[in-house]
C-alpha cells in the first residue's frame, strides 16, 4: 500500500489506489540541435497537469515534451541557437530576446528542464548580464540563471487545467487520492479531537 514506510506504518496519509499508469519518459534537455521536429499529436499524460506532444524528428526519432499553448498536430519545430523565435521552440537563454514569456526553463547547462513545467506556467526572461539572466517566476520570484541553460518559447498549454470540475469523489480516488478523515469524528486514541458524545469543542492544552 502507498504511503508506508518500512515497518508499514502510514507515513503519508491519503495515498494509496488509483489507476494503473504507465510512465512517459518525456525530453526535458532538447539537445537534437538543428534537426527539425514536426508535432506528429498531443497526448493526455496522468503523471502530470501538462499535456505531451510527440516529436518526430527528420532522422525518424521521436521524443515526448512538454506541450505548449498553442501547439497542434503538423507544427514544425527546432531546437538550438539558431532556432526562431516561436512558441515549442528551445533555444539557450543568451539567444532569446529580454522580455520573452519561456516555459521548460534549466537551472543548470545540460541538465534538463526544471523551472515551469506545469499546466499554464511560464517565466519571463527580464535581463541578461554577463554570464548570468535574470527569470521571474509565477510566484514574483526573481531567479537567476547561467545564459548557457536552455529555456522553451512561450508558456504550458492546457492552461484550463485548474478550472476542471473533478466531479465526482470517484474520480479523486482514480488519481491516488484517499478519503481524509475529520480528526472531531475519530475516537481519542487517534487525534486530540477524537471521543465525546455529540458534537463537543476541542480541548485546550492549559
Amino acid at each position: 500500500k502507498a504511503g508506508r514506510n518500512v515497518n508499514g506504518h502510514i507515513t503519508m496519509r491519503h495515498q494509496g489506489g488509483g489507476h494503473k499508469q504507465h510512465y512517459r519518459i518525456v525530453d526535458f534537455r532538447r539537445d537534437k540541435d538543428g534537426i527539425s521536429a514536426k508535432v506528429e499529436r498531443l497526448e493526455y499524460d496522468p503523471n502530470r497537469s501538462a499535456n505531451l506532444a510527440l516529436l518526430c524528428y527528420a532522422d525518424g526519432e521521436r521524443r515526448y515534451i512538454i506541450a505548449a499553448k498553442g501547439l497542434a498536430a503538423g507544427t514544425q519545430l527546432l531546437s538550438g541557437a539558431e532556432a526562431p523565435i516561436k512558441p515549442g521552440n528551445t533555444l539557450p537563454l543568451r539567444n532569446i530576446p529580454v522580455g520573452t514569456t519561456v516555459h521548460c526553463v534549466e537551472m543548470q547547462p545540460g541538465k534538463g528542464a526544471q523551472l515551469a513545467r506545469a499546466a499554464g506556467a511560464s517565466v519571463q526572461l527580464l535581463a541578461r548580464e554577463g554570464s548570468y539572466a535574470q527569470v521571474r517566476l509565477r510566484s514574483g520570484e526573481i531567479r537567476k540563471v547561467h545564459v548557457d541553460c536552455r529555456a522553451t518559447i512561450g508558456e504550458v498549454g492546457n492552461e484550463e487545467h485548474s478550472l476542471e470540475s473533478i466531479g465526482k469523489a470517484g474520480r479523486v480516488r482514480w488519481r491516488g487520492v484517499r478519503p481524509t478523515v475529520r480528526g472531531v469524528a475519530m475516537n481519542p486514541i487517534d487525534h486530540p479531537h477524537g471521543g465525546g458524545e455529540g458534537k463537543t469543542a476541542a480541548g485546550q492544552d492549559p
